[in-house]
C-alpha cells in the first residue's frame, strides 16, 4: 500500500510570496485524513516550506534543512543546494520519497532528491500529484487578474482540487509580505 497524493504551490507576487498545501492524505484509493498540514515554516519564521511524498521522509528534509540554514547562516541558495548534495550521495537520503518547495524573502526553490534546486522563472512552482494544475491556474491567474498572491494560491488550488482526485479544498497558507 502506498500513501499518495498532494499538491504544493508557490507563488510570488506583488511583493508577497505565498505557499499552500492541500490536506489530503490518501491510502491506495481511500482518503484517510483531511486536515494534514503540509506547509510550514522554519528557520525562525523566515523560510516557508511545502512538502510532497512520504510523510516522515518530507519532515525529515525539512529537518535537514533547517540544519543547513542554521549552518550557512539562512542562506536559502546555499542551503537548498547543500542538502541536495547530501540527498544525492548519501545511500540513506536517496530512498526518501518527497520533494520540497522552498522560498524566503529572495528565493524560491523547488528541491528533489534527484539533486535538483531548481528555481521556477516566472515566481510560480507547483508540486504533487495537482502540481501542474494548481501551476497553471495560478500563471493563468497572475497574467489575467488583479489578485495577490493569497489570493491566487487559494483560486489556484480550488481549480487543482476541482481536477486532482489526490487533491481537496483544505488548505493551509502560509504568507510573507516584503518590505
Amino acid at each position: 500500500m502506498k500513501i499518495r497524493g498532494t499538491t504544493i504551490l508557490a507563488v510570488r507576487h506583488k511583493g508577497k510570496v505565498a505557499v499552500a498545501g492541500d490536506g489530503q492524505v490518501t491510502l491506495e484509493h481511500t482518503i484517510i485524513k483531511h486536515h494534514a498540514r503540509k506547509v510550514r515554516r522554519i528557520y525562525n519564521d523566515k523560510i516557508i516550506v511545502g512538502f510532497a511524498g512520504g510523510t516522515a521522509d518530507a519532515l525529515n528534509l525539512s529537518e535537514r534543512l533547517e540544519t543547513k540554514l542554521e549552518r550557512y547562516n539562512g542562506n536559502l541558495t546555499r542551503s537548498a543546494v547543500e542538502l541536495a548534495k547530501d540527498w544525492r550521495t548519501d545511500r540513506y537520503l536517496r530512498r526518501l520519497e518527497a520533494i520540497m518547495i522552498a522560498v524566503d524573502e529572495n528565493s524560491m526553490f523547488l528541491i528533489s532528491g534527484n539533486g535538483d534546486v531548481i528555481e521556477p522563472d516566472e515566481g510560480v512552482i507547483g508540486i504533487g500529484s495537482g502540481g501542474v494544475s494548481a501551476q497553471a491556474a495560478a500563471k493563468a491567474l497572475i497574467r489575467h487578474t488583479d489578485l495577490d498572491a493569497v489570493a491566487i494560491v487559494k483560486e489556484a488550488m480550488k481549480i487543482a482540487g476541482s481536477i486532482c482526485v489526490f487533491t481537496n479544498d483544505v488548505l493551509t497558507v502560509e504568507e510573507m509580505q516584503f518590505k
